[in-house]
């Protein structure tokens, strides 16, 4: 048996981590798989003739994570991380200045002509374009019976956006 360290993305809460090491623990020729959350890393024990670092790439990114194996990959972890910071980052200030009319009419001009059209075109791309990424993990997640804080982010937007359409 081999044991490795692999950098592992896409992890946001232990929930994840969890995912993660029982992704891998499933997987054939896996003798042990440990997530370590706060380095982002998973220290996985495996049978070479059995099984490869590819296929635990493979299994991971079917519920929505990643695993670096590859060199030139983990040298540019650092990078892949400041790109999603500044992705993040400008996300969260479109999605803030799409929000914060939606707020001021909601709380002080509710009698405003059309206030509910505005703020209907106004919450949408929050929740459904900017909020993408929570619906499509949470997606990926259901699809091998499993959950994380993105189901709930996901569930919970998505329940009072509709209810909101309706009530």
């Amino acid at each position: 048996t081999i044991k490795n360290n692999f950098p592992v993305t896409g992890m946001s809460c232990a929930a994840c981590a969890a995912s993660v090491e029982s992704m891998l623990n499933n997987q054939p020729g896996v003798v042990a798989a440990t997530v370590n959350f706060a380095a982002s890393s998973v220290w996985v024990e495996y049978q070479t003739g059995e099984t490869n670092p590819s296929k635990f790439r493979e299994a991971l990114q079917s519920v929505g994570y990643d695993l670096l194996f590859d060199e030139n990959e983990m040298s540019k972890q650092e990078e892949i991380k400041q790109h999603e910071s500044v992705i993040l980052k400008r996300k969260t200030l479109f999605a803030g200045l799409f929000a914060l009319p939606v707020f001021l009419i909601g709380m002080f001009a509710m009698n405003m002509p059309y206030a509910n059209w505005i703020m209907l075109v106004l919450a949408t791309p929050v929740v459904f374009w900017f909020g993408r990424g929570f619906f499509i993990t949470a997606w990926k997640q259901l699809k091998h019976g499993k959950t994380n804080m993105d189901t709930l982010v996901a569930l919970s937007t998505g329940i009072a956006y509709f209810f909101s359409l309706f009530n």
